[in-house]
């Protein structure tokens, strides 16, 4: 089976420090995979090398095989890859239902052209829209917010209707930055059943970045654990959260 998404030996710099520094990694298909590690491990700037709003000073991105290295974003967007950021990104006066068919519109849509030459067309489609908006939401388990502004949810709500939103783009890898964090314990539940959901209901091919260990001691298959822009650790997740150096290294003890 061709690997979901690989880098090779990526580097990256800032003002002459290496933040990046060589790391290679497989993004297994229909798996959670792990990236943590302390603050300006790297993590993040991997993931935006990924995504291509960063490009590499040296290394490869790989996609199902296709190097896509220094692709735009929009273009990796349009191959499968999507992003949830670390700070919720939700139209924050719009309902949850409107915030969902907003991701489900298709790029041409958005224009006043097209609204003008398919305006017979409009009320069935955004009908469909409308009830898979719904679908997504029940699936985050939203639906009974659906006519609430997304500014009167908790944070932990946002977050969920920014999971529904990043489902809505259909992408079959998705890359999530601290999905968990800012959250309360009983949300953090939720996101983590959804996580297990995502991959085994959705076929979904997911890789986070993670402070909360317990989090990913619960949803990854497979973990990469980062240190001064560099991998330290890899393997099954029991193997490298129960490390001696990994605990040293991260919890100082």
């Amino acid at each position: 089976m061709k690997k979901g998404l690989k880098v090779k030996n990526i580097k990256k710099q800032f003002n002459g420090i290496w933040v990046v520094n060589g790391i290679t990694a497989i993004i297994h298909p229909g798996k959670i995979t792990a990236f943590v590690g302390p603050n300006g491990a790297g993590k993040t700037t991997l993931f935006h090398i990924i995504t291509g709003e960063l490009k590499p000073d040296s290394g490869n991105v790989f996609l199902y095989e296709k190097d896509i290295t220094g692709f735009p974003p929009w273009k990796i967007a349009r191959m499968g890859v999507g992003k949830q950021f670390q700070d919720v990104r939700v139209f924050e006066n719009l309902t949850v239902v409107e915030n969902v068919v907003v991701a489900l519109m298709k790029s041409q849509e958005e224009s006043v052209f097209w609204t003008f030459k398919n305006f017979y067309r409009i009320r069935e489609r955004f009908k469909n829209y409308t009830e898979k908006a719904m679908d997504l939401l029940k699936f985050v388990g939203l639906d009974e917010k659906r006519n609430s502004l997304a500014r009167e949810l908790s944070f932990g709500q946002q977050k969920l209707l920014s999971f529904a939103r990043l489902m809505a783009g259909d992408f079959k890898i998705l890359l999530m930055d601290e999905p968990t964090a800012g959250v309360a314990p009983s949300m953090i539940k939720k996101i983590v059943g959804l996580l297990d959901k995502l991959v085994e209901e959705k076929g979904k091919t997911i890789a986070i970045i993670e402070h909360n260990l317990n989090v990913v001691s619960d949803v990854a298959h497979w973990v990469y654990f980062l240190h001064e822009g560099k991998v330290v650790f890899t393997g099954r997740t029991d193997h490298v959260l129960g490390h001696d150096e990994v605990r040293e290294i991260y919890m100082g003890f």
